[in-house]
């Protein structure tokens, strides 16, 4: 309750200084929010089918998990072989970054900047958009002339305000580019972004973030400890597992753990093979202001950033 009031920011300062001068509170269980089931399915153009998490859930808009301000999960899905590949056209973006995460199937990527690139299963897509790009992207063509299972999910990454007008730049990691880390228990984590008991993430953020896909075989656990401030939560994209942390409590696929800011520690024990995407971050604590594809910090740079698209400013892209 306190934390959600005018002195959040204050409670999460003195919670860090809190663990940071008082090591025996550094094993605080995390609670559990809430467990939010599968969301409505829709299409974005027609290649992603996909269902909106943030901030489209009540309870999950972009103020409640910054810096992370928009998933939508492309839960597995068969698309019918096809000659002209699926997706979404060209459209822009400012102000902050989308990372696009392949679990199966193919993503294609071009914008504006030049930048192109496919991320593959396993491999990671991380464009800053920050001052403005246009962009599309859309099955590969491979992957669309055979046709296939296409599983994948969308984050979108508040940018800080400093960093809000730097040049676009982009990310291609591949599977390969992004360690792992071999969890006691069984299982394996893999560190996009952020840092993992030493180990440093594939991705390069502009907030402290971390970002990790988790594989559990059935009966093994992972234990998670992360700053009681970072907003955090994760989503099951295959099997079923139990949360351990303040209380327990299981969460089947599909279904997104929003974990509460009253601790640091919480273990997720696989009670069949499972997969998670895990994001947790520090939060900007900066005001938010959005419109369709551009997020910034006041309503006035909306309007410029609508004037700059219709101006040309964003480049060029067929």
């Amino acid at each position: 309750m306190f934390e959600q009031g005018i002195h959040a920011p204050k409670f999460r300062l003195f919670c860090t200084f809190v663990l940071e001068h008082f090591p025996k509170y550094n094993s605080m269980k995390r609670s559990i929010e809430r467990v939010i089931s599968p969301r409505p399915i829709h299409f974005v153009g027609d290649g992603f089918r996909v269902q909106n998490f943030i901030p489209s859930t009540h309870g999950l808009e972009m103020k409640r998990m910054d810096p992370f301000i928009f998933l939508d999960y492309n839960e597995p899905h068969f698309f019918e072989p096809t000659s002209t590949p699926r997706g979404v056209d060209v459209h822009p973006h400012r102000g902050f970054e989308t990372v696009t995460v392949a679990f199966q199937g193919k993503v294609a990527h071009h914008d504006s900047a030049g930048n192109s690139g496919i991320v593959s299963p396993g491999g990671v897509q991380w464009m800053t958009a920050a001052s403005g790009v246009l962009h599309k992207e859309y099955h590969e063509e491979g992957f669309a002339r055979a046709g296939g299972i296409f599983h994948m999910a969308q984050l979108w990454v508040n940018l800080p305000a400093k960093n809000k007008m730097d040049p676009p730049s982009y990310q291609g990691l591949d599977a390969q580019d992004i360690p792992s880390v071999s969890l006691p228990y069984g299982g394996q984590l893999h560190v996009i972004a952020g840092e993992f008991h030493g180990v440093k993430g594939g991705a390069t953020t502009h907030s402290p973030m971390h970002l990790y896909r988790i594989e559990l075989p059935q009966g093994s656990s992972a234990d998670i400890q992360l700053p009681m401030h970072f907003n955090t939560a994760f989503l099951v994209l295959s099997g079923s597992v139990h949360v351990s942390g303040l209380e327990d409590s299981s969460a089947p696929e599909g279904h997104f753990v929003l974990m509460d800011n009253d601790g640091t520690d919480f273990s997720i024990q696989a009670a069949q093979n499972a997969h998670l995407l895990l994001l947790s971050g520090e939060p900007l604590n900066e005001p938010i202001a959005a419109s369709g594809p551009f997020v910034m910090n006041h309503r006035h740079e909306l309007q410029e950033a609508m004037q700059d698209f219709y101006a040309g400013k964003f480049g060029q892209l067929d």
